[in-house]
């Protein structure tokens, strides 16, 4: 395909960087600082998402990728995946091309991209989801991840004010389909923290007007946002971790796992260690060995848990190991 062929194909697929703007999502500004950091997220998102939408191979795209600052690298790889994602699964195409990339230049970002797989699942025909290729039976729950933040990031009035929650998606569950939602849960509660603007007290007081049933999730999704995005400084982080209370074990879950996909690819910045400093009372690095130790290589590895899909597991493990006086999770029950 001549270069003409693919800068056409990136400008017709690729979203306008105005959608990463606050004031045209609606969302809260809680400083110019901080809107500039949020907004630029968007942009870095999109950008990555416009090398892949234009890429001749998987491969292509990493060098420009490598070239964004570090601090905003993540997120470009996760709008790569979205756009290798969405490629695969619209209609006539020809998939495998995500997998290519995660096993390539996104392998270090897999929780990224498995996420911005995510937001293509918003975007292209349910039936086309079998070509997206979800293969880590682990990691690929992040994509609902992506899925709830993309909802909740475009649909806000719908997803958070309206608390909207999705009654089924045909997601290779394996039997724990019950589930789904909590995947979902763990991505709005992600965009809170965009919508938001970033203000502890704006994005705890919406979560926390949410049913109980659904705290747990949010305030993992929350944290997670808190620790790999930023803008918060040390009193604003001190003060959400105050505000989720019983939570703060599903607060301190989702910021390792946010500190582990930045260890992990080399794009730890300051913000990260201070970020778990005050959630986990962990470097970053302990974090990431926490995530490590206790992650389940699949399904077969918790025959003790049947019909709880590894993912949960994972995310139980490492929030038990910030106890409090009470818990964001019960037992590892199926529901009814």
């Amino acid at each position: 395909m001549s270069s003409t062929l693919r800068a056409i194909r990136r400008r017709i697929l690729t979203p306008s960087t105005s959608n990463a703007e606050l004031s045209v999502r609606g969302f809260h500004v809680k400083s110019p600082a901080a809107k500039d950091l949020l907004e630029t997220v968007g942009r870095t998102f999109l950008e990555g998402y416009a090398h892949a939408a234009e890429a001749r191979t998987p491969e292509e795209p990493r060098e420009a990728l490598e070239r964004i600052p570090r601090q905003f690298r993540g997120f470009a790889y996760e709008g790569a995946g979205m756009g290798f994602a969405v490629r695969d699964g619209l209609p006539f195409g020809r998939g495998g091309r995500t997998a290519a990339f995660l096993a390539g230049p996104g392998l270090v970002h897999s929780y990224m991209v498995y996420v911005g797989v995510g937001w293509a699942m918003a975007r292209v025909p349910r039936f086309r989801w079998s070509k997206l290729e979800l293969s880590d039976p682990v990691l690929r729950w992040l994509a609902l991840d992506g899925y709830g933040f993309h909802q909740a990031y475009f649909h806000t009035q719908k997803y958070v004010h309206g608390q909207y929650r999705e009654p089924t998606l045909p997601f290779p569950a394996d039997g724990a389909g019950w589930y789904v939602k909590n995947g979902i849960d763990q991505g709005i509660g992600r965009a809170m923290w965009f919508v938001g603007g970033s203000d502890p007290t704006v994005v705890a007081d919406m979560v926390d007007s949410f049913d109980e049933d659904r705290r747990a999730d949010l305030w993992a999704g929350a944290g997670l946002a808190a620790t790999y995005a930023g803008g918060g400084d040390e009193h604003e982080l001190r003060v959400f971790k105050a505000r989720a209370g019983k939570y703060l074990p599903n607060l301190a879950q989702g910021s390792a796992f946010a500190a582990t996909a930045r260890v992990e690819a080399g794009l730890e910045i300051e913000h990260t260690g201070l970020a778990t400093r005050v959630f986990c009372d962990l470097t970053p690095e302990q974090a990431t060995r926490l995530c490590g130790e206790t992650r389940p290589p699949s399904q077969a590895e918790v025959p003790a848990h049947p019909g709880v899909p590894a993912f949960e597991v994972w995310r139980r493990r490492i929030a038990s190991a910030f106890p409090t006086a009470g818990s964001g999770w019960t037992e590892l029950d199926v529901p009814a």
